[in-house]
């Protein structure tokens, strides 16, 4: 049966046997058998089969939280799971289409536009309050949210669907800023020609291609008739997708980090590989 019975230990019969699974479940364990050839590991030598693995990791990217019951669940203990759960992870994230290949299958699919925008992942690692005066607490602190997290850049499609997510940079990096170290120098040369790309205020003056909506003037006068169309245009279009709602909704993991900051690049690329997994547009499993 899918999903399995969690009772307080999964007997290993059961654990070892072949159940159906869905699609994406079968490609996942086959990207966790992957790592583990890559790493030549013993046929045998796991606590968990591959498939077993990847049911694990899933839980964990649905929103489980509590890593000693998931370790309880498939009768591993805590240590094991928090390592099966990073190695699955970074599996995931290796699979993560990097801006240049994106943007390639943007072209060939003939997308008139996309859609640049970034988010600050929240993360409760760091505690302290905002006003610390140390730096490591103050640069991930974002202004915008006034929480601790990292910040993430991600590029969609005009239906909204992800096609890449960037490393994770400091919560108190601005998006432009964060945009320019990973998305903007390979951006520049599609915009400049064929494939604009949509960004809301906080993009303004990002470079040639990037069309932003135009900001009121310091003087307090209005917009005129056709600054304000064109920034209603924009708006309209850029609030047709689903935007970052398509990961942090379906795959909680991604609404609370629990680890450290520095591991939500990792995280989000993940999560983005099993959304494409879910919706049938990835990538063969290298």
């Amino acid at each position: 049966m899918y999903p399995p019975l969690c009772p307080y230990r999964i007997p290993r019969s059961y654990r070892t046997e072949r159940h159906p699974s869905r699609p994406e479940d079968s490609t996942h364990s086959s990207c966790v058998r992957t790592e583990r050839l890559l790493c030549h590991t013993p046929k045998g030598s796991r606590a968990l089969t591959c498939f077993w693995q990847a049911v694990l990791i899933l839980r964990r990217f649905r929103g489980e939280r509590d890593i000693p019951k998931l370790g309880r669940d498939h009768a591993i203990s805590r240590a094991t799971a928090y390592r099966y759960i990073h190695e699955g992870t970074q599996a995931l994230a290796a699979q993560a289409p990097d801006l240049h290949q994106a943007l390639d299958r943007a072209r060939a699919d003939g997308l008139p536009f996309l859609i640049l925008d970034g988010i600050v992942i929240p993360a409760d690692r760091c505690r302290e309050q905002a006003m610390s005066v140390r730096p490591i607490h103050r640069s991930v602190v974002p202004g915008k949210v006034r929480d601790h997290g990292g910040n993430v850049q991600a590029v969609f499609t005009t239906a909204g669907m992800p096609v890449w997510v960037s490393d994770v940079e400091p919560g108190s990096m601005h998006d432009l800023e964060a945009a320019r170290i990973h998305a903007l120098p390979a951006l520049y040369p599609h915009a400049a020609r064929d494939l604009p790309i949509l960004a809301d205020a906080g993009y303004a003056a990002a470079g040639i291609g990037i069309r932003t909506p135009v900001k009121h003037t310091g003087d307090g006068r209005p917009l005129n008739a056709g600054t304000y169309t064109r920034n209603a245009l924009l708006r309209g279009l850029r609030c047709l997708g689903r935007g970052f709602a398509l990961l942090t909704q379906r795959w909680r993991i991604l609404q609370r980090i629990t680890v450290s900051p520095s591991r939500i690049g990792d995280i989000i690329k993940a999560a983005l590989v099993l959304a494409h997994l879910e919706h049938g547009i990835s990538r063969k499993i290298r």
